[in-house]
């Protein structure tokens, strides 16, 4: 499986970031969870949230008032919106597929850089 991250790299302070992981090789509507997770400069990856197979979807407690997170079944792609963001949010984010929710992700994205600034 091939899991592909794309959106702007640059955002501006109070809008919506967007983003898109594309998969090819695995349809994303017959199994796993299907996973977003940042990495912000000098720090620790985060669990942002995911979406299961059947549309189900789980966040982090921290950032569920903000983030989205969406699917395009024809297009095997699905998506992560993030409301209001700040500089804060600047990160590496990557997509990647684990084989239940909360479990070590066996395949992954090459990751995206997002800057937040005006």
């Amino acid at each position: 499986v091939q899991l592909q991250e794309s959106g702007p790299g640059l955002v501006k302070p109070s809008q919506t970031l967007s983003l898109t992981c594309t998969v090819s090789g695995d349809p994303i509507t017959t199994a796993y969870w299907w996973n977003w997770i940042r990495q912000p400069p000098g720090k620790g990856q985060e669990w942002m949230g995911a979406i299961h197979y059947s549309g189900n979807t789980d966040y982090r407690p921290s950032l569920k008032s903000r983030t989205s997170i969406s699917r395009d079944t024809t297009k095997n792609q699905f998506t992560l919106q993030l409301s209001s963001v700040t500089p804060e949010d600047t990160a590496v984010y990557y997509c990647a597929r684990s084989p239940t929710l909360g479990s070590a992700c066996d395949d992954g994205g090459q990751g995206t850089q997002v800057t937040v600034s005006s």
